[in-house]
């Protein structure tokens, strides 16, 4: 049950809603750019998640990658691979085109 919806009393509410993904959802997730060979996962240290961004270069073990406009630098082992935007919300795993720390969050 999410954490905003408050328990009353009798039977949990009915989850499907939280579950089910809409078919808007997928369409946009679809639309949105993706290049095979530059999109990329990076650590968000603010707040211990993950941001997508675009490989700029790459030299030795360090990446160059932007991100929310801002060029940033990260350890090539730090950065993983984004799954083409088809997967996105899916609901297995074994689907997936890579299998990272921030594919399956």
């Amino acid at each position: 049950m999410p954490g905003h919806i408050k328990k009353t009393s009798g039977p949990d509410p009915d989850p499907s809603p939280w579950l089910c993904v809409s078919h808007e959802l997928k369409e946009k997730n679809k639309a949105k750019p993706y290049d095979p060979k530059k999109s990329v996962w990076v650590p968000n240290k603010a707040d211990g998640g993950y941001l997508e961004g675009l490989m700029e270069s790459k030299d030795g073990n360090k990446v160059s990658v932007k991100v929310n406009g801002e060029v940033k630098v990260f350890k090539e082992d730090q950065v993983c691979q984004v799954n083409p935007p088809k997967f996105d919300c899916s609901d297995d795993m074994a689907n997936l085109t890579y299998l990272g720390d921030a594919c399956v969050l």
